[in-house]
């Protein structure tokens, strides 16, 4: 919660500095790939692949073509699977912890240069609430939803990003989320497996495109 506060905190004091010009918001629709995994959550663990889509908005901040706020609104699939290449076999390794979120994150977003066509950098914080958890052929009896496997209803992390822009129109872009949250807060299983006992952080890389409207 410090750490919401926190955040919260300094993009209201950024804001409040910034010249933000919401008469020329654009809109957008973006979409993509991500590979998601939970650190310290199940055994045995894997990626899982799953997909994210939703709107964007594109807000300038100050009169150069270049600094942006982009806040989005998605659907956005994580959790991890059981398909450790190491364990092939074992119980579990078909198993799905699949969770799905109305994710929102607020990115600050920085073009290199004022060209029409360039790269970009983006970093800013993720809500991610959820709307929906599958779980599968689990590997123990702590990990189904109605024991301690329950995923926490909201998440926080932190997203970084680089990308490419054409014409400011066509984006393509990669993305690293890192969960801030305990994904899992009741699942201890520590006489099994000692990492249980700690945070599990739910971890995205992703690659999307989006297409921004005139």
């Amino acid at each position: 919660m410090k750490k919401i506060l926190l955040t919260s905190a300094l993009a209201l004091s950024t804001l409040s500095f910034a010249q933000i010009d919401f008469s020329s918001t654009r809109f957008g629709v973006t979409g993509g790939l991500n590979y998601s995994r939970v650190k310290n959550a199940h055994n045995p663990s894997g990626p899982r692949y799953a997909f994210q889509g939703g709107v964007l908005a594109l807000i300038p901040i100050g009169k150069a073509n270049q600094f942006y706020l982009q806040p989005e609104v998605l659907y956005y699939g994580a959790g991890e699977t059981g398909k450790d290449k190491d364990l092939k076999g074992v119980k579990g390794y078909d198993a799905l912890y699949a969770n799905n979120y109305l994710s929102v994150p607020v990115f600050f977003k920085g073009y290199f240069s004022e060209a029409e066509s360039e790269f970009f950098g983006m970093a800013g914080p993720r809500f991610n609430f959820l709307i929906g958890q599958t779980v599968k052929d689990e590997a123990r009896e702590a990990y189904k939803k109605d024991t301690q496997g329950k995923a926490n209803s909201f998440n926080f992390g932190i997203g970084l990003g680089l990308g490419y822009s054409y014409k400011r129109q066509l984006e393509v872009a990669l993305k690293y989320d890192l969960g801030l949250s305990d994904t899992y807060p009741d699942l201890n299983e520590s006489k099994l497996d000692p990492n249980s006992s700690k945070k599990k952080s739910e971890q995205v890389l992703s690659l999307s495109l989006s297409y921004i409207f005139n």
